[in-house]
């Protein structure tokens, strides 16, 4: 099958993931909904703040605070793409039709991430607008074209994406919903719980490079933690977890048959 019909047809294959309308939606909906709710508590417990507190105010962050729920339906939607079709038994048809598998794995991860890209990217803006309309004065807000802005706001966009492929290949990996859904977890929420509870800074040192406690500097304007990464190096940590189950899942794929 050429690359443009194998293209189209997994475009076909992932709007025909019954889930996909509703966990999208819920993306949004968890998006905004947190926006509007952090920025107006932020914004009625202003005048209670301490001066250090009120300093070290991340608005954008404060805005995009949604992500850390919303992160899990994009790395749900990831795996069910996948595993659905592990499932139904129609990944063998797919690999029939064209047997370069790692062409038919790097187009459906494709499809999707410009998907979940393009939506995620435009609830970011949506987040950020509505959070610092609800901030406003007294709170400290933040305008568009200030310094670092339109990074974290789009950056916004790349983390949900990324967590997205996180969960797709993972899918492609274990074959299994379960076994996906429960490693995506895992990675997302189970292990930064589990260094903050070693002691001293050995937790904060090695939290800091988890996936997803790294890669959620790129939404963040204040990087001034001792063991903070930044925007960008934050960011090519998840990249590069997601390139490491994205190359394991491509060996098994070359290996085993569907």
């Amino acid at each position: 099958m050429r690359l443009g019909a194998t293209a189209q047809s997994e475009w076909i294959k992932f709007r025909s993931v019954r889930s996909a309308p509703a966990v999208l939606l819920a993306t949004g909906a968890t998006l905004l909904l947190g926006a509007w709710l952090v920025c107006a508590g932020y914004r009625s417990g202003w005048a209670g703040m301490s001066a250090a507190d009120r300093a070290s105010f991340d608005p954008v962050y404060a805005s995009l605070r949604g992500i850390e729920l919303a992160q899990l339906f994009t790395g749900a939607l990831g795996v069910l793409t996948v595993t659905g079709e592990y499932t139904s038994g129609q990944i063998r048809t797919t690999f029939a039709a064209t047997p370069q598998r790692v062409q038919v794995v790097a187009l459906k991860a494709l499809v999707f991430g410009a998907v979940v890209w393009s939506w995620s990217t435009v609830l970011a803006f949506a987040a950020f607008f509505l959070g610092q309309g609800r901030l406003s004065a007294p709170a400290t807000h933040a305008a568009l074209g200030d310094a670092g802005v339109p990074t974290a706001v789009f950056g916004a966009g790349l983390y949900l994406a990324a967590t997205g492929l996180l969960g797709l290949f993972l899918g492609v990996l274990l074959r299994r919903t379960s076994a996906a859904l429960a490693a995506l977890f895992g990675v997302l929420l189970i292990l930064p719980v589990a260094a903050s509870m070693l002691p001293g800074s050995l937790g904060d040192r090695i939290g800091e490079y988890l996936p997803s406690n790294a890669g959620e500097e790129i939404w963040m304007l204040n990087h001034d933690g001792p063991y903070a990464l930044g925007a960008w190096p934050g960011f090519a940590v998840l990249a590069g977890c997601v390139a490491a189950v994205a190359a394991a899942a491509i060996v098994l794929i070359r290996r085993k048959d569907a």
